[in-house]
């Protein structure tokens, strides 16, 4: 028996016994009325059809018949084929967003769900845990920062890849996401270059405890701050506070986001046809993410912004690993088992020796440093590429005028001060030849008195 069978009989149970007490006069109709949940209006119109029909005047018409809202038979068999031979795996949820969106269907999301269970395409969701206190968001875009890599089988038929995001605490919005091969230091710097180009720098940045985030002595155990990692060392200089998660639930945010994207994303590259790394970020960038946070994206608590704009600021020099090393006697550094041989430059006439800083960028491309000054700049097999040199210093002769100073009786100063060159003074024996100590003296001519 249906349950809206069986209430229909407690119901006319419960209303012949109230109609007997009415009957003798127990009670009136305001007070029958209040009993049975009623208004008296109702109450009278019950009694008047109990009088004419008995108790088949109490049944309920519209069960037994079909609703005028109801999905059409055609309809149904039309939702039942599209999950089985396209979107089958789909979240209920998931699924009736794309009969919505792409198959003009205008009835409930509750309707689908219990649909799927009748039919066996869908298993109940198990029944959620004890409620536990969630740790209150950032009040305004940008005061905190979720970085973390998530690895699953993104693309059909292809190993494991690793799905880097970052997202902002205090909306869910993902503010960068893209698939690579293995996360590391180059893949932090890849999001946190994208996210802080676009966006600004945030306040601080949360995340686990992986090697390329923190140095840990012990399994386990507390971060070392005194030994920063490549990444560390990146957000001190820009000012980004670095905090560390100890438990995977301080990260339940970041999490749960990976849970959806792990169930969506997959299925919606996999119904576009994607099968490249390429393909897969360019999708996501420009389909996927702008959808994801149209759909979970929410309103921050107050209106604002705490990012802070980097104007003038090359952040591609900062977000990204560099080394100390020692120039050798051939003119090269040696850098992860590459030979990168420094250009000539008008800087000096060598760099033995000397203590440079080798830039190596999330794309793989290197770069060697002396103090300010770019001296070369590599592929990622150490190869030159093209660079700007610096600008040399004129060598162009500066002319001066001794004539005020002849008229004056003085002295005009030798040939070589007045021909300047790259900012090196000639040390040669002709330029001391031509300062006057090889010639006779010369005499300061004095001054005639007026006539």
């Amino acid at each position: 028996m249906r349950r809206s069978e069986a209430l229909q009989g407690v119901r006319v149970i419960k209303f012949t016994s109230i109609m007997g007490r009415y009957e003798a006069a127990e009670l009136n109709q305001i007070e029958a009325a209040e009993l049975l949940g009623i208004d008296e209006r109702t109450f009278r119109r019950w009694r008047q059809r109990f009088e004419d029909d008995g108790e088949a005047g109490l049944l309920d018409r519209r069960l037994g018949k079909a609703s005028g809202r109801r999905v059409p038979i055609d309809r149904e068999h039309e939702v039942e084929a599209l999950y089985r031979e396209r979107y089958s795996g789909f979240t209920a949820k998931h699924f009736h967003e794309h009969l919505v969106a792409r198959h003009n269907f205008a009835w409930s999301y509750t309707w689908t769900k219990t649909f799927l269970h009748s039919k066996g395409l869908l298993e109940k969701a198990k029944r959620r845990g004890a409620h536990r206190r969630k740790r209150p968001r950032r009040p305004l875009p940008g005061m905190m920062l979720h970085q973390d890599g998530s690895s699953h089988a993104w693309l059909a038929g292809q190993p494991a890849l690793d799905l880097i995001v970052t997202l902002d605490d205090a909306t869910s919005a993902i503010l960068s996401a893209f698939l690579v091969a293995e996360e590391g230091t180059d893949s932090t710097f890849r999001g946190l270059l994208e996210v802080f180009g676009r966006h600004g720098l945030p306040l601080s940045l949360y995340t686990d405890r992986g090697s390329h985030y923190f140095y840990t002595p012990q399994a386990n155990g507390k971060v070392d701050r005194d030994q920063p990692t490549q990444v560390g060392r990146a957000l001190a200089h820009l000012g980004v506070e670095h905090i560390a998660a100890y438990s995977p639930q301080a990260r339940g945010r970041s999490e749960r986001a990976f849970q959806t994207l792990q169930d969506r994303l997959t299925k919606e590259l996999a119904l576009a046809g994607i099968g490249t790394v390429e393909a897969a970020n360019a999708f996501i960038r420009d389909t996927y993410i702008p959808a994801h946070n149209a759909r979970f994206a929410i309103a921050p608590e107050q209106e604002g912004s705490a990012f802070v704009a980097v104007a003038g600021l090359d952040l591609a020099e900062i977000l990204c690993v560099q080394e100390d090393r020692c120039v050798g006697n051939d003119n090269c550094v040696s850098f992860n088992r590459l030979k990168l041989q420094i250009p000539e430059s008008p800087l000096r006439a060598h760099f033995v020796k000397a203590n440079v800083k080798v830039r190596q960028y999330p794309d793989g491309t290197l770069a060697i440093f002396h103090g300010p000054r770019c001296l070369g700049r590599y592929d990622e097999s150490g190869l030159p590429r093209e660079h700007e040199p610096p600008a040399p210093r004129s060598r162009q002769a500066i002319v001066v005028d001794c004539r005020p100073l002849v008229k004056a009786g003085l002295r005009p100063p030798p040939p070589a001060a007045a021909a300047l060159t790259s900012g090196r003074p000639s040390t040669s024996r002709a330029a001391k030849r031509s300062t006057g100590r090889s010639g006779p003296p010369q005499t300061r001519a004095q001054p005639q008195p007026p006539s």
